[in-house]
């Protein structure tokens, strides 16, 4: 089993304390090494003109964490899962996991990253600021890795399809990183979350990203990983109304949690 996790556009930055700094050598998949260098030179370069708002697509006041971008070669790192604030990831509350737990997460947990592709949960990374719907294209050369999701759907395909095999994979991200990496159909689980109320579903973005933490800490902490779609409705529906829809033609397996509004 694997659990594939969007990134958070919160972050939070290590202590000034920290000794560690960025080792692209050390991250997961290192067979992208370059492509990771690409895109953190072509970061560093956007981060520093005068359209990097616009160019990057953040508000105003964010500035000050693309500012913080131009000095990610030097900046503090920290596991993934610290530097990661949302919503997903408080609900997955890694800090309450067992050591047990904590390596599995640490082998069984991927996070998609404008960045860097793809990392894993325990992967030392800085705090930073980028979307994996941006197109980088500062130095308007061969240097330019251009659009993201693009790019690193082309630098992912062969080494990530070796290391996910056929497994079952619970797919948790946003629309924004899914066309990273797209595994079978008939091998994916994609998690959609509603809110119902008089019988009718909405989706509410906050409790969606909080419902997928929330079934990936779940997960984790069961005594055996679920490897087929029907046991992950299982589990889940522990805690939700599920509906489990099977995989049809080139559409993966789809699991509904539905939560009643208050």
């Amino acid at each position: 089993m694997f659990v594939f996790l969007p990134p958070s556009e919160g972050k939070a930055a290590p202590p000034d304390t920290s000794q560690s700094r960025l080792d692209l050598d050390a991250l997961a998949l290192p067979q992208v090494r370059e492509q990771r260098m690409q895109v953190l030179e072509a970061l560093i370069e956007a981060s520093g003109r005068q359209d990097a708002q616009q160019v990057l697509k953040v508000g105003s006041t964010v500035m000050a964490e693309v500012e913080a971008n131009r000095s990610l070669l030097t900046a503090a790192a920290a596991p993934a899962h610290q530097i990661y604030t949302g919503v997903l990831f408080e609900a997955l509350d890694a800090d309450s996991l067992s050591a047990v737990e904590m390596q599995r997460a640490a082998d069984q947990v991927l996070i998609f990253s404008g960045l860097f592709g793809v990392t894993n949960f325990t992967d030392m990374i800085p705090a930073h600021r980028l979307s994996m719907g941006v197109t980088l294209s500062p130095f308007g050369d061969h240097r330019d890795p251009g659009r993201l999701a693009s790019f690193w759907r082309s630098a992912l395909e062969t080494h990530l399809s070796s290391v996910v095999g056929d497994q079952l994979v619970i797919d948790c991200r946003s629309s924004t990183y899914v066309p990273a990496f797209r595994p079978g159909a008939q091998q994916t689980l994609v998690v959609n979350s509603f809110t119902q109320k008089h019988g009718q579903r909405r989706v509410v973005t906050h409790f969606a990203k909080h419902a997928r933490g929330l079934l990936a800490g779940m997960l984790l902490r069961q005594p055996q990983l679920p490897s087929r779609p029907d046991e992950v409705a299982e589990i889940a529906s522990a805690h939700w109304e599920v509906e489990l829809r099977e995989a049809a033609g080139k559409r993966p397996h789809q699991l509904d949690l539905i939560a009643r509004a208050e």
